[in-house]
């Protein structure tokens, strides 16, 4: 039987050049791969030796990407290892099938957000009206699922984040604040829905995740045993729970960490 991965991408397994955290002599660095260019520039990286541990990980487990990232900036992600036989996008809001949206699911989550929360265009409506233009610099929707504003973190109010969450949370949302962006999500919109599903498909009989952000949390609740690296909103907040492993690494490191995590795991098993 099957040992299920899910892992979020950003800042857990791929990072950008602002989050690398390379705090040792340069000289000391690790050799770093691209996996990501976006506008012809590259984006994302990480360490040749996680590139090759995920690529190990692949032939032992059944790995599925994991991310809050739309399709389309899922896309532009060239990770090492077989192509995924699965992948969740938007928060849990697409799975996909060998690269294509399983309709059937996308339904379901469609269903359970009207039934569930507050619509969308409240939410949007109200990032508008409140966020100040002197520090949002993008609105955006993605998928038609959530919002998000990308800001200038250093002129953030941290009240502003405060109240906008106690408003999210009277109408089933939560908020996460991640780097320059805050994300306002619908509850029922989780990955561990998702990771459910795929553990159903494919008969799995252990589940393992990672993640960085409080949109990860109940990745991480969800599967039978996870890791958080020592950077991000739950390190922020020392979050824990029982099944769940705080690793001291920062930055790209605990990508690797993370990956020799999972590939022992799953080799135990």
């Amino acid at each position: 039987m099957p040992v299920l991965v899910t892992s979020d991408l950003d800042r857990t397994l791929i990072y950008s050049a602002a989050a690398l955290a390379l705090t040792m002599p340069d000289a000391l660095a690790p050799r770093l791969l691209c996996v990501e260019v976006h506008e012809s520039k590259p984006l994302s990286f990480m360490t040749e030796t996680s590139a090759a541990l995920l690529a190990e990980l692949g032939d032992a487990a059944v790995f599925v990407p994991t991310t809050t990232r739309t399709r389309k900036q899922y896309q532009r992600i060239n990770l090492p290892g077989p192509e995924p036989e699965f992948a969740i996008c938007a928060n849990g809001g697409h799975l996909l099938v060998d690269g294509v949206t399983d309709e059937d699911w996308h339904a379901s989550v469609q269903a359970r957000l009207a039934a569930e929360c507050a619509p969308l265009e409240e939410v949007r409506e109200h990032l508008a009206t409140t966020a100040d233009p002197a520090w949002v610099r993008k609105h955006r929707v993605a998928e038609d699922l959530f919002a998000y504003l990308v800001v200038e973190r250093e002129l953030l109010p941290e009240e502003w984040v405060k109240d906008l969450a106690v408003w999210a949370e009277n109408r089933g949302w939560t908020v996460s604040l991640q780097g320059r962006k805050i994300y306002a999500v619908p509850k029922p919109l989780t990955k561990s829905a998702a990771m459910r599903e795929v553990a159903r498909r494919t008969n799995a009989t252990l589940t393992l995740a990672a993640g960085d952000s409080l949109l990860d949390a109940d990745l991480l609740l969800a599967a039978d045993r996870g890791w958080r690296p020592g950077h991000g909103e739950l390190a922020d907040e020392s979050w824990t729970a029982p099944d769940v492993t705080p690793l001291p690494e920062r930055g790209v490191l605990a990508g690797e960490r993370i990956l020799r995590e999972f590939l022992r795991a799953a080799r135990t098993t």
